[in-house]
């Protein structure tokens, strides 16, 4: 089940893009018990994150239109308010509201 209110990011271990930012999605679950990974391949992955949902299946991707990952989308009430696909530093930085996000990072990486 999905959370109602907060960021949920759709990932996999076998994305590149997914494993780059594996350390930001780590941040993210400290920062916020509003967080969660949908995981489409590895439902330990990513690593110190507590709230995976296991989407081997892709239920939940299929449900949510999910066709890149990483995929971080905001929900509220429910229903998603914006979504940004693949790694968008400001695009991520803007809907988490972490100015300091991805530091390290490059810019932009499709996934």
């Amino acid at each position: 089940m999905l959370i109602a209110d907060g960021l949920v990011v759709f990932a996999k271990r076998a994305c590149p893009t997914c494993t780059l930012v594996e350390p930001v999605m780590r941040d993210l679950a400290q920062q916020s018990a509003a967080f969660q990974v949908v995981s489409q391949d590895d439902p330990q992955f990513p690593g110190g994150v507590a709230s995976i949902v296991d989407d081997r299946e892709l239920d939940h991707s299929w449900l949510n239109g999910i066709e890149i990952t990483p995929t971080l989308i905001r929900y509220e009430s429910g229903r998603e308010v914006e979504r940004v696909a693949g790694w968008d530093r400001d695009g991520w930085r803007r809907l988490t509201g972490v100015t300091e996000l991805g530091e390290g990072l490059p810019a932009f990486k499709p996934g």
